[in-house]
């Protein structure tokens, strides 16, 4: 059974990524050193990891192969003509800006301890009020945050309380509504028990007269 082809994609999981970062890049190395020892090649390989770090390899002196890389990119340029003034203020721009993305990248692990050998007393006294300053402006805005977020709590508890009070406002209404709905219909009910009975007892008065005077019997008037 065939194998599954891999799909080519950035992995999401930040320990997953690293995992198969640190494997490929041995595994590429590995493969680099056996084409230069394979094939009598000169092979440099330059990495840098998602957090600006660099891993090199060079099957002989780095400088060197650089150097020969770069000597033979000014012969290509020197084939295909000289640049235009447009070419050329390109690629001092691109050139500038690598420069300042490499210093940035360096100061970035600097203040994450890192890449700290060759750094002078002086250097790191500067590092160090650096952080001392961000460090402090971190803590101004987490007290911020954590005040905002108090605030928003209590004004939250407030509403609170006085919606429980609308509500035991509205359930004490409803049982007074109950109670007096509950002795209207009571009164009701013995109103129409004591007009029942007064007219279930007058036609017995007229049947007891009426048989008085089919008997004879003296009538009481």
């Amino acid at each position: 059974m065939a194998r599954e082809k891999i799909r080519i994609k950035k992995i999401d999981n930040l320990t997953a990524r690293q995992v198969t970062f640190s494997k490929r890049r041995r595994g590429i190395i590995k493969k680099a050193n056996e084409l230069s020892i394979l094939c009598d090649a000169d092979v440099a390989l330059i990495i840098f990891s998602a957090t600006g770090k660099l891993f090199e390899f060079s099957s002989s002196s780095m400088r060197d192969i650089l150097g020969r890389y770069n000597l033979h990119a000014s012969n290509i340029n020197k084939m295909m003509g000289p640049p235009s003034p447009y070419h050329q203020l390109e690629n001092c721009n691109l050139s500038r800006l690598s420069k300042e993305v490499e210093d940035k990248t360096k100061q970035l692990r600097q203040l994450r301890g890192e890449d700290l050998e060759g750094l002078n007393l002086e250097e790191l006294q500067r590092l160090e009020k650096s952080l001392e300053s961000g460090l402090s402006r971190v803590s101004e805005k987490k007290g911020e945050c954590v005040m905002s977020q108090i605030s928003s709590l209590e004004k939250r508890g407030s509403e609170l309380v006085d919606e429980n009070r609308r509500l035991r406002e509205q359930l004490v209404t409803l049982e007074m509504a109950k109670t007096m709905a509950l002795k209207e219909a009571m009164e009701t009910e013995s109103a129409a028990t004591n007009v029942s009975s007064y007219d279930s007892g007058a036609p017995l008065e007229d049947d007891f007269s009426d048989t008085s005077l089919k008997l004879g019997l003296p009538s009481w008037e």
